[in-house]
């Protein structure tokens, strides 16, 4: 019996080394070769190049200090280009102000899921001269959800504590920040582009490190995903931000969001200069002054915006 089992074990060694680990490095060829193709179509010839011209400090392991792993980086980039340029077809302008050095991209934030971080990074990366991967600061907790945090740290985002925003400035990156936070994403569809409170944690770091914020508008991402209300009971229960009621859930393929059309508008760098460690009435004066540039913004986009969706 255990000759039996030894011989149909030797069977199935040879079966997997001479035919199924062949078929299935074909399999793998074929699907990376799909893949490098469809992201040809989507990112440009040029991406490769672009790629190499972004400074990576890689150590011994291939990623960098935070975990950005180029290879990682390139297939987010591909999924962020299909949304940007075919699904949401963003409009872009004023990109060229944004300086080549270290700098705070301040947006406002809406759509119930962060997508517009991700079609703001892929623009940076994609219609920047020269092209800039964004990190974006996550929340602690996405460190503590099963492959999430690695993913998060392959594709350049870093938990948002202060030393972390520090280093990545020294280190001459551009990194986003949505002041609204999770009150800004979870807005219903009566408050849209209506900016809620901001924090103060990116003025006093812009303080500290004597780094130019640049303004964003994003609009489009308010409509993509219509709130009529949260049920405010139900997410603390679940431990959730908010737990919004979205109609469009309901229809066939509404889990995709509504394919509005994305438009960022990037103003002009702004500086400040004072004590990082100044009292909240201070530092909030100068908060105040990006809000009110990034609504004057949106307005304006609204007023010249003649659909929704194209």
């Amino acid at each position: 019996m255990l000759d039996g089992a030894a011989r149909t074990l030797g069977r199935l060694s040879t079966f997997t080394t001479r035919e199924a680990l062949p078929v299935a490095r074909s399999a793998f060829g074929v699907a990376r070769d799909g893949i490098d193709e469809l992201g040809i179509k989507l990112l440009g010839r040029d991406f490769e190049e672009r790629l190499r011209r972004v400074p990576i400090p890689l150590g011994g392991g291939g990623v960098d200090p935070f975990g950005l792993d180029p290879s990682w980086a390139k297939y987010a980039i591909g999924g962020a280009a299909f949304f940007h340029r075919f699904y949401f077809r963003t409009i872009v302008s004023g990109i060229e102000r944004v300086p080549a050095s270290r700098v705070l991209l301040i947006a406002n934030h809406s759509g119930q899921i962060p997508m517009d971080g991700v079609i703001i990074a892929a623009s940076m990366f994609l219609d920047a001269e020269p092209p800039r991967i964004v990190r974006s600061m996550v929340e602690k907790w996405s460190q503590t959800l099963p492959f999430v945090s690695t993913f998060f740290s392959r594709v350049g985002q870093v938990v948002g504590v202060p030393e972390n925003a520090r280093r990545l400035l020294e280190l001459g990156e551009a990194i986003l920040v949505f002041p609204e936070g999770v009150r800004g994403v979870t807005k219903t569809f009566a408050e849209r582009y209506k900016l809620t409170d901001f924090g103060l944690g990116f003025m006093r770091l812009a303080l500290e490190t004597n780094t130019p914020i640049v303004p964003v508008a994003v609009i489009g991402a308010e409509e993509q995903y219509v709130s009529l209300g949260n049920l405010h009971r139900v997410a603390k229960t679940l431990h959730l931000p908010s737990f919004p009621i979205l109609p469009q859930l309901l229809l066939p393929g509404g889990v995709l969001p509504l394919p509005t059309r994305y438009r960022l508008s990037f103003g002009e760098p702004m500086r400040f200069d004072g004590d990082p460690d100044d009292d909240d009435a201070i530092i909030e004066e100068k908060v105040l002054r990006v809000k009110a540039t990034i609504q004057s913004m949106l307005n304006r986009g609204l007023k010249e915006r003649k659909s929704v969706f194209w």
